[in-house]
């Protein structure tokens, strides 16, 4: 296949349009076999050269060309053919693609380089001028350009079965638009009265715009094949040009170069902005998909005419379809009038300082639901370094406030029953015991006085014995009861034990202290068992004045001892420790 294809190319470039010193217009050949050392695996580019260098001498030879020169052709065609391959294969190691600017730039580059190390190394074996080497650095550009792309982009095509995949009336598209640049070009070519060369430019560029890369090499393929058919033959506008056939193949073949330049990045750069149009399409989505599923909208307010933008999301969450025109002072309105001054000193201070902010507020929704939300934002700056607009973001946070109170108040609810005695539905041992600590912290830090009553109920076990355990916690309900209902509203009360109890008397001295226990002692006495059923009750009460102790054991082990006086000493008493 490559001895055949590239003497064909190579014979019909000879016989079709020729130049000075047998130099066709454009070489297809070197196009086609760099095609094939692209597309072809490293182990099969050997027989290929070599396939190569039969058909170059034999093409050469058929026009005439005598046989050391047309080996001197052959040489140098395979030489610039190494260099290409090996320039595109050092910037674009995987496939080639003509999809990517990038990547074409790097193959124009490798041709124009392999052309001119071609001309060259032509010029120099076959001892020729300097027009010899423009004509062919040319004529082999050209044909690189030209041939190359059509080819590798076919063949991959035909490979990942694409003809398949593309819609009918797609492929009717492109057949008409290529088949339409045919036309063009045959109508432009095939006379000299009108030098409308113009039109296949304006054909090829229709195709890279419609067809993409693929469109615009198959579309210059085209114009290249009957311009230089016809042009060969003595038609068109390069026949009514007044000079020699070497100006007339140069002008042809600037156009033809001219035309490419134009036509392939075009596409490539099409390409590329079509991808990045799907991308920013598809981030779009996501980011709607995404501000749906976490309730969180974003928003911009342009400072310079003073007009907001809100995303879908952001009106959702203020209750509002999508497009509904608002306006800044609106969006400031929304919020409950408690919030709206906070909200605008929020937004002012970032205007002024430039710092990113954040803000809590409530607003009121359309639909009369007031809702909790969050926003984030920062203020976007122009070149002179003033403000020009502010960009934010904003979340329904109602969900999580609420749950959040929810969750507070469990915590509170549980904190009280791990504090509460069950019983008497006082703070039970280790609350007590903790109040106590805080109450000595501060009577140590600031000099106040502090005092500590510990009572248990007399007889208490004889209670349980004689009227049953129902009655006697129906009695240590009673006695919690009347003890909490004289204490001031500094003291505190705490069941420590199973009939004993602690008064915390903040601020208390011992004059005042033991008044405050001889009260409790005495509404215990008068107030249980006096027409409730329950047996008669009394307690004794131990009292401790804080008196510089360093922890609490040693303050309690001193009413401790003094409750035990007053129990020694007959019970229904208080006893102050000494």
């Amino acid at each position: 296949m490559t001895v055949t294809g590239y003497y064909l190319l190579a014979s019909l470039s000879l016989y079709a349009t020729r130049g000075a010193d047998n130099i066709a217009a454009v070489w297809p050949a070197s196009g086609y076999i760099l095609a094939l050392l692209l597309l072809m695996p490293a182990r099969g580019r050997v027989p290929a050269f070599a396939g190569m260098a039969v058909a170059s001498i034999a093409a050469n030879m058929g026009a005439t060309t005598p046989f050391w020169t047309s080996l001197s052709f052959t040489f140098a065609n395979m030489v610039e053919a190494i260099i290409a391959l090996w320039l595109i294969r050092r910037h674009e190691p995987g496939e080639l693609s003509f999809m990517a600017p990038r990547a074409v730039i790097h193959f124009c580059v490798a041709a124009v380089a392999a052309s001119l190390v071609g001309a060259g190394l032509a010029t120099l074996l076959a001892g020729r001028g300097g027009d010899f080497f423009l004509s062919w650095a040319t004529t082999v550009l050209l044909g690189m350009l030209i041939v190359t792309p059509p080819i590798v982009m076919l063949t991959r095509m035909m490979e990942l079965k694409a003809f398949g995949k593309v819609p009918r009336a797609m492929l009717v598209e492109a057949t008409a638009i290529l088949t339409g640049a045919g036309a063009v070009t045959i109508l432009v070519f095939s006379q000299s009265h009108f030098p409308a060369t113009f039109l296949p430019s304006i054909a090829v560029v229709a195709a890279a715009y419609r067809l993409g890369p693929f469109g615009a090499a198959a579309g210059m393929l085209i114009v290249t094949i009957i311009a230089s058919l016809l042009s060969g033959q003595g038609y068109g506008p390069m026949a009514a040009i007044d000079s020699d056939p070497k100006v007339k193949v140069l002008f042809l073949q600037f156009y033809l170069l001219s035309l490419l330049l134009a036509a392939l990045p075009l596409a490539a750069l099409l390409i590329g902005r079509q991808r990045l149009a799907r991308r920013l399409e598809q981030s779009n989505r996501w980011l709607l998909q995404a501000e749906a599923a976490a309730l969180v909208g974003h928003w911009r307010v342009n400072l310079v005419d003073w007009t907001i933008y809100w995303s879908d999301q952001t009106y959702r969450i203020h209750g509002l379809e999508p497009g509904t025109p608002v306006d800044v002072d609106y969006s400031v309105r929304q919020y409950l009038a408690e919030d709206r001054a906070a909200v605008q000193r929020v937004l002012e201070e970032a205007v002024r300082s430039g710092e990113p902010f954040e803000f809590h507020g409530r607003i009121l929704r359309a639909d009369g639901q007031v809702r909790h939300v969050k926003s984030h934002g920062s203020i976007e700056r122009g070149r002179g370094g003033g403000a020009t607009g502010i960009f934010g973001t904003v979340q329904d946070v109602t969900e999580t406030v609420e749950n959040a109170r929810i969750l507070e108040a469990a915590r509170s609810a549980a904190e009280r029953v791990a504090n509460t005695d069950m019983l008497t539905g006082l703070p039970n041992r280790r609350h007590t015991l903790t109040f106590l600590e805080e109450a000595m912290a501060g009577a140590r830090a600031h000099g106040a006085p502090l005092a500590v009553a510990i009572f248990d109920i007399d007889h208490f076990k004889r209670i349980n014995d004689t009227h049953g355990h129902a009655t006697g916690d129906q009695v240590i309900q009673r006695v919690a009861q009347r003890a909490r209902s004289v204490l001031r509203d500094e003291d505190m009360i705490g069941r420590i034990g199973g009939e004993e109890f602690v008064c915390i008397l903040q601020r208390a001295s011992a004059l005042s202290g033991e008044i405050v226990a001889e009260r409790v002692r005495k509404a215990v006495e008068n107030g249980v068992g006096q027409g409730d059923g329950l047996p008669p009750t009394t307690v004794s009460i131990g009292l401790a004045v804080y008196d510089g102790e360093q922890d609490i054991e040693e303050l309690l082990h001193r009413a401790d001892q003094a409750l035990y006086a007053a129990k020694r000493e007959g019970r229904n008493r208080m006893r102050r420790a000494a």
